[in-house]
């Protein structure tokens, strides 16, 4: 990924697929350079953790205008660790989010779609062909309940999306190294995937790991998708520019993650 840090803006991420992609915009955006106040510091976006309103609000409006979009057009969802997906083309007219959900996706450009994360995996889907764009928010339920497949359907019902025309991106979120599990994870993982080779790890104290990343990723290939960017960056190992729910005792922030299809 490439880390921006434009002047008098918020910090964020590209992925290397898109960022000189003319039809999108996006960001993966740091904890830095925000409004919060310890443990929330500093640029999160989170409203149910416990923090002031006004800063979220101060923060949400700081990411929109760092990437140029228009923050009255934005759509979000109450993430609920489902596999449920929904279209989204305007704000809901007398709430802050559209539905409880985990995936967001939509053709119409101008339409900013933002998601909350603090470990699980920002999944990101391109269709370059029919020009449209998902969003998905995947923990472990979320993983095994089929968020990425769910996405790939979405777009493939709404918009006649090709799996093998999408171009797929999986962001910060614990990696495996960090994410320790119980056997309810174990054998959740086993029976979604019909296997745990390469997607959980044990210790030679008998501790098991699951890695997020390569299930999600399994998750998208088995749904036909092919060009599959993963960025590497484990948030609970980089606290100082991210939220970890499973570092910080699950007192810290959410960041951002937003998607839209230039106008």
């Amino acid at each position: 990924m490439q880390r921006i840090e434009p002047l008098g803006g918020a910090i964020y991420y590209q992925f290397e697929s898109w960022a000189n992609e003319p039809a999108v915009q996006h960001g993966i955006f740091t904890r830095l350079g925000g409004h919060s106040q310890a443990p929330f510091a500093t640029l999160n976006v989170g409203s149910t953790v416990g923090d002031d309103p006004r800063h979220v609000r101060a923060n949400l409006h700081q990411i929109y205008e760092t990437l140029g979009v228009d923050g009255k057009r934005a759509c979000t969802v109450w993430q609920v660790h489902s596999a449920m997906c929904i279209v989204a083309e305007r704000p809901h007219p007398t709430q802050d989010y559209l539905a409880q959900a985990d995936g967001m996706i939509t053709n119409r450009r101008g339409v900013p779609l933002i998601m909350r994360f603090a470990d699980c995996a920002p999944i990101l889907l391109y269709d370059p062909v029919q020009r449209a764009i998902g969003i998905a928010h995947a923990g472990w339920r979320g993983t095994v309940r089929g968020i990425a497949q769910s996405l790939v359907r979405a777009m493939q019902a709404t918009y006649g999306t090709r799996p093998a025309d999408l171009q797929a991106a999986i962001g910060p979120s614990i990696s495996a190294a960090r994410y320790q599990v119980g056997e309810d994870v174990v054998q959740a993982v086993a029976q979604a995937f019909g296997t745990t080779h390469r997607l959980i790890y044990r210790a030679e104290d008998g501790s098991t790991y699951f890695d997020l990343w390569e299930a999600n990723r399994l998750a998208l290939e088995r749904a036909g998708v092919r060009h599959i960017e993963i960025s590497g960056i484990c948030t609970a190992t980089r606290t100082d520019e991210f939220y970890s729910h499973r570092a910080e005792n699950g007192k810290t922030g959410r960041f951002a993650a937003v998607f839209m299809l230039r106008e």
